[in-house]
């Protein structure tokens, strides 16, 4: 928590202009009524309008795909599960790619959340549609599933690029690769609550969760009814990763390493993993963060380069490690 709290400070002083540390405490003690005004108008502007929603919504988006990565390898027994996997962020993609490509701006600033939310929960629905149809409900089913219906979703949306205004090309570009930039006090709710339910599920039902990790039948002899819950956990992973996704882009591979890395740290069951993810999943988040606006400044980097980048490095050197057995 001290580390994400430092992370904030930092993430909130420096950017294409560097304020100080003590500026940057007395805007913020400013702006909640503790203190008198130690700082420029538009310097105080720039810290609690512009930088301070960002590195809010960089801790909401975080810590909730921390989470959402840890539920879903539990519940599906797979360690490479992520919101990628499931088809649930190709959905949201081709939702915000369809506004920006071919419906347009119609319902003022909210379209493209809107339109990426109801993406992403079209393909958690058809993918639970698609396990359906077929004989037994097992986790490696819903992964086929997943698979089958992101690689759909992930065609739709080139085409719609190719078909669709290519003016609009470059704004694709950067809002798939996923970033902050669309960071404000009136959809940062929206961001609050996708993390909200994805906390408040995890920690509801931490008991549960803990009953996977010893196999289905275990997990059915103690009460735990196995294929509710796993439908249970991926609707609501997918109504948080569609929130997610319609705010600050589709940004891969925090799913998938945080959890194994808070693991080392908090161990396999649910109580202490979830608040670590939490915890992790925002310092990523923050650092990366950091780093696409400090690396080619002024210009800005996608955040998905980054946190792509990371994971690529991360897998490497797991397979490494486990190949000599350390």
């Amino acid at each position: 928590m001290v580390l994400v709290i430092a992370l904030a400070l930092v993430s909130v002083a420096y950017g294409s202009a560097v304020i100080p540390l003590p500026d940057v405490l007395g805007a913020l003690a400013h702006a909640v009524g503790l203190g008198d005004q130690a700082t420029s108008a538009p310097i105080e502007r720039i810290i609690v309008d512009l930088r301070l929603p960002r590195v809010l919504l960089a801790v909401c988006v975080g810590a909730g795909l921390g989470i959402v990565g840890a539920m879903l390898q539990t519940v599906t027994r797979n360690d490479l599960a992520d919101p990628f996997l499931f088809g649930l962020s190709s959905g949201a993609a081709a939702g915000a790619v369809s506004v920006i490509t071919v419906l347009g701006d119609r319902f003022g600033i909210w379209t493209l959340p809107i339109a990426a939310f109801c993406g992403g929960m079209l393909a958690a629905i058809s993918v639970l549609l698609l396990v359906r149809r077929v004989q037994g409900q097992g986790p490696e089913r819903l992964i086929l599933a997943g698979l089958a219906v992101s690689f759909l979703f992930a065609a739709l949306t080139n085409y719609m690029v190719f078909s669709g205004d290519q003016r609009a090309a470059h704004s694709v570009l950067f809002w798939t690769l996923g970033g902050l930039g669309l960071a404000r006090w009136d959809n940062l709710p929206l961001s609050l609550l996708g993390l909200a339910a994805i906390l408040i599920y995890a920690l509801a039902n931490h008991r549960n969760l803990d009953a996977f990790l010893a196999g289905e039948s275990t997990a059915e002899s103690l009460g735990v009814r196995v294929t509710r819950t796993r439908n249970m956990v991926f609707i609501v992973c997918a109504f948080s990763t569609a929130i997610f996704v319609s705010v600050a882009g589709v940004i891969g591979f925090v799913g998938l390493m945080i959890p194994h890395i808070a693991r080392r740290f908090a161990g396999p069951l649910h109580a202490g993993l979830v608040v670590t993810c939490a915890l992790f999943g925002a310092m990523l988040i923050l650092l990366s963060d950091l780093a696409a606006r400090l690396l080619l400044a002024p210009q800005e980097l996608p955040i998905g380069i980054v946190t792509s980048s990371v994971g690529a490095f991360f897998v490497v050197t797991t397979l490494l490690r486990r190949q000599t057995g350390n």
